[in-house]
Protein backbone atom coordinates (compact mmCIF):
# COMPACT_ATOMS: atom_id res chain seq x y z
CA UNK A 1 0.00 0.00 0.00
CA UNK A 2 1.11 3.65 -0.90
CA UNK A 3 1.52 6.00 1.55
CA UNK A 4 0.84 9.77 0.67
CA UNK A 5 1.83 12.12 3.58
CA UNK A 6 0.34 15.47 4.11
CA UNK A 7 3.27 17.54 2.91
CA UNK A 8 3.85 15.14 -0.25
CA UNK A 9 0.64 15.56 -1.92
CA UNK A 10 0.53 19.75 -0.50
CA UNK A 11 3.50 20.28 -2.65
CA UNK A 12 1.60 21.00 -5.87
CA UNK A 13 -1.75 22.70 -3.57
CA UNK A 14 -2.38 25.43 -1.62
CA UNK A 15 -2.62 23.66 1.26
CA UNK A 16 -3.72 19.47 2.35
CA UNK A 17 -6.98 20.07 3.15
CA UNK A 18 -7.35 21.84 -0.53
CA UNK A 19 -5.03 18.88 -2.05
CA UNK A 20 -7.72 16.04 -0.36
CA UNK A 21 -10.60 17.85 -2.13
CA UNK A 22 -8.95 17.93 -5.27
CA UNK A 23 -7.77 14.44 -5.32
CA UNK A 24 -11.35 13.40 -3.69
CA UNK A 25 -13.15 14.99 -7.01
CA UNK A 26 -10.64 13.33 -9.41
CA UNK A 27 -11.02 9.96 -8.11
CA UNK A 28 -14.94 11.24 -9.08
CA UNK A 29 -14.23 12.09 -12.71
CA UNK A 30 -11.89 8.74 -13.30
CA UNK A 31 -14.45 7.07 -11.99
CA UNK A 32 -16.80 8.15 -14.54
CA UNK A 33 -14.41 6.51 -17.29
CA UNK A 34 -14.95 2.80 -18.47
CA UNK A 35 -13.04 -0.21 -16.54
CA UNK A 36 -11.38 -3.20 -18.86
CA UNK A 37 -13.11 -6.13 -17.48
CA UNK A 38 -10.33 -8.46 -16.34
CA UNK A 39 -7.30 -6.28 -15.49
CA UNK A 40 -6.31 -7.62 -12.35
CA UNK A 41 -4.31 -5.81 -10.33
CA UNK A 42 -5.50 -2.30 -11.02
CA UNK A 43 -5.29 0.62 -8.51
CA UNK A 44 -7.90 2.32 -7.07
CA UNK A 45 -8.98 5.41 -7.80
CA UNK A 46 -7.96 7.79 -5.13
CA UNK A 47 -4.93 6.23 -5.36
CA UNK A 48 -4.47 7.06 -9.05
CA UNK A 49 -5.50 10.71 -7.89
CA UNK A 50 -3.30 11.04 -5.08
CA UNK A 51 -0.20 9.89 -7.15
CA UNK A 52 -1.22 12.03 -10.16
CA UNK A 53 -1.73 15.31 -7.92
CA UNK A 54 1.51 14.47 -6.34
CA UNK A 55 3.24 14.55 -9.35
CA UNK A 56 1.88 17.95 -10.54
CA UNK A 57 -0.47 16.45 -13.04
CA UNK A 58 -3.74 17.74 -12.27
CA UNK A 59 -4.20 21.63 -12.96
CA UNK A 60 -7.21 23.15 -11.11
CA UNK A 61 -8.79 25.74 -10.48
CA UNK A 62 -10.75 27.43 -7.39
CA UNK A 63 -13.91 28.70 -7.77
CA UNK A 64 -15.99 30.70 -5.05
CA UNK A 65 -19.32 29.45 -4.38
CA UNK A 66 -22.28 31.67 -5.49
CA UNK A 67 -24.21 32.54 -2.32
CA UNK A 68 -27.98 31.53 -2.98
CA UNK A 69 -30.48 34.05 -2.66
CA UNK A 70 -29.25 36.68 -4.71
CA UNK A 71 -30.50 38.75 -7.46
Amino acid sequence: MQVFTPNEIAKHSANKYLAVLVAAKYARVLNEFPRVPGRSGEKKLTTRALEELSAGNIDYQVVPRRRGGEG
